[in-house]
């Protein structure tokens, strides 16, 4: 890996974050309604005109867009995203809070899907066109079809409110009420990802070097862990980095359905109260991740797979 790869890649990751956020800031100067007065909005009290001027010259709602977004852009260049309007706080702050509970649920719930997707494909591929094989794709059809609050509203009902095996409610971070959402997020992930390992496994099955492995007598388990498994996981990393980034951005349905303290919550909740610093802090977290987790799996390529280090030396 040269210094002229390194390079471009952060000049594209720059350009990248510079794009995302003109976005995200343009959309929320355009969105209807006006901050303020979900701030300063306190029941039935009336508040003066002069109250709510005053609010705005204090946020800097009152200056023209370029002024606004500029102010905003140095901020975040000097490690300040500005105050969240609902909590009060710095919206980096409340981020923070927010990112232990997501951690821990994509952390859980990468290793579920690995553990059910990882076999099962690989089983699905190997017994192609018989029972298995059928067996397996049927169940990851009903899975990838099954919308995903559904999938948790069931797990709820079943394991939490008939067999009181698991919590129903509450926004703590603990091992019991984390067991539910991993397990939704798990079978959605896992019904995808079996499939597209079925189908890497296959397609490295119908290779010349397999065919040539078995005409020198090989055994099936030899030549499918020594030379298809890892020539198969290269499509594979592209995915599951994809998959990470998913899950480390917060999947709020999820997080809504079982009262998780992350990061689609928090997201959602930036929204209902307009709270547009806290907004756009989200979305330049998710913008990061994703960039950084692309830049990993393209650094992981060119170790994996020879032909890609041998170019990137050249």
């Amino acid at each position: 890996m040269t210094a002229k790869f390194l390079l471009t890649r952060l000049g594209q990751m720059l350009l990248t974050l510079l794009g995302v956020t003109f976005l995200t800031f343009s959309l929320t100067f355009l969105a209807p309604g006006d901050p303020v007065d979900a701030i300063l909005e306190t029941g039935d009290t009336i508040v003066s005109q002069e109250t709510i001027e005053q609010t705005r010259h204090e946020l800097g709602l009152d200056l023209p867009f370029h002024e606004q977004y500029i102010r905003w852009l140095n901020g975040v260049l000097h490690g300040d995203m500005g105050k969240s309007y609902s909590a009060k706080i710095p919206v980096v702050d409340k981020l923070a809070q927010a990112l232990p509970g997501t951690l821990v649920l994509a952390g859980t719930a990468l290793v579920m899907m690995l553990v059910i997707s990882v076999p099962c494909g690989i089983l699905a591929a190997v017994y192609r066109n018989r029972w298995p094989d059928y067996l397996i794709r049927g169940i990851t059809f009903l899975g990838v079809s099954m919308p995903s609050f559904w999938v948790g509203l069931i797990l709820l009902f079943v394991f939490g409110l008939k067999l009181g095996l698991f919590p129903i409610a509450g926004g703590e971070v603990t091992p019991d009420r984390m067991v539910l959402p991993a397990l939704t997020i798990a079978i959605l992930l896992s019904s995808k990802y079996t499939r597209q390992v079925r189908t890497a496994i296959l397609e490295e099955l119908g290779q010349d070097y397999v065919v040539g492995a078995r005409a020198r007598g090989l055994s099936t388990q030899r030549i499918l862990w020594r030379h298809v498994l890892p020539n198969a996981c290269l499509p594979l990393i592209t995915l599951l980095g994809l998959a990470v980034g998913w899950l480390l951005g917060g999947v709020a349905v999820i997080e809504i359905v079982f009262s998780w303290p992350g990061m689609g919550r928090l997201a959602v909740r930036a929204i209902e109260m307009r709270d547009y610093p806290l907004l756009e802090g989200f979305v330049l977290w998710i913008a990061v991740l994703y960039m950084l987790v692309n830049f990993i799996v393209d650094i992981s390529y060119t170790y994996l797979d020879p032909r890609l280090k041998k170019g990137a030396k050249a």
